[in-house]
């Protein structure tokens, strides 16, 4: 299959990486210009957690093609778009008239309402899904980051079309586990709001990382989340239908906190995306934008708002 990677994101080198070495012809869009800027190979330091549990170590110079533009004849099967989902918009703008034949894999966070964020989109042609996957570029231009054997697919509430099944095969056959959701909307919105709980606190103590063995701050990260679940259920969704995905959030925080609290710093992969993130401002939008969805729904989310100093601009 051949395959675009919208932007030179983590997750669209993560997992452009993960499908050339599957077989697949892998190119990245980027904006003009940047081709030379980027350079003609990435230089990768990856844990690869598909096939064993505390993951394998790579670190390689991988070769990479760039395009700079996009005409509506190309050739792609898939293109692949993760980006900042304060960026969704633009990427979506663009991409409209030039899918061509392509599926499109909106493989990104959202808080928006789905159907919205991909209304000028072929509605025929988009599948929906969600990474597991996560880490940072350094100052020294070197991507750091875990590749996890799990990947969230869903539906809007209808079954999966050809599209989306096909896309499906390609992830599965490249050795990752599928998780079906089929409220992905729901699921989305629990997403986006677990971050935000976590963010009240990572971005109080400067970093992801600094959450690591730090169980009084991750028992507010969740008390935080489990505030905001109320938001949740403001936009609609049922959350019975995701009680596997909302647990570390409703069970005793006691329990919990000093679980997700030794994962962050014990589990290998875990800890290699809490060390390795370094985009701050991409913390700070997910907050500043699911305070403003609050408010706007005039739901009460007093620790989100308590936090609010250290994600203001």
């Amino acid at each position: 299959m051949k395959i675009l990677m919208f932007g030179r994101g983590v997750i669209a080198v993560t997992y452009g990486w993960a499908l050339e070495k599957a077989g697949h012809e892998v190119e990245f869009y980027v904006r003009p210009g940047r081709a030379a800027e980027y350079g003609t190979a990435i230089d990768l330091e990856l844990l690869d957690a598909r096939r064993r549990l505390r993951g394998r170590r790579v670190s390689e110079k991988w070769p990479v093609s760039y395009r700079e533009s996009l005409e509506p004849d190309h050739d792609f099967d898939l293109v692949i778009v993760s980006v900042q989902h304060y960026s969704f918009a633009e990427a979506a703008s663009f991409l409209a008239p030039r899918v061509g034949r392509a599926t499109v894999l909106v493989f990104n966070n959202l808080l928006v309402e789905p159907a919205v964020a991909v209304e000028a989109l072929p509605a025929g042609q988009v599948a929906w899904g969600f990474p597991g996957a996560g880490g940072g570029f350094a100052d020294d231009g070197v991507l750091r980051a875990a590749l996890l054997p799990v990947v969230f697919f869903g539906t809007l509430g209808a079954a999966p079309t050809d599209r989306a099944h096909a896309v499906r095969t390609v992830f599965r056959e490249a050795g990752f586990r599928i998780r079906e959701t089929t409220d992905f909307r729901g699921w989305l919105m629990i997403h986006f709001v677990g971050n935000a709980g976590l963010h009240t606190q990572s971005l109080r103590l400067g970093s992801l990382a600094g959450l690591t063995g730090r169980p009084h701050d991750v028992r507010e990260a969740i008390l935080a989340t489990r505030e905001l679940l109320h938001l949740v259920e403001a936009r609609g969704v049922d959350l019975r239908r995701h009680r596997s995905d909302v647990l570390p959030f409703t069970a005793p925080a006691w329990l919990t906190a000093p679980a997700l609290a030794w994962l962050f710093g014990h589990f290998p992969p875990m800890r290699v995306v809490m060390q390795s993130h370094a985009n701050p401002e991409e913390l700070r939008a997910v907050c500043r934008d699911t305070l403003a969805d609050a408010r706007r729904l005039d739901v009460s989310v007093p620790r989100l708002e308590a936090a609010e100093p250290y994600f203001t601009a």
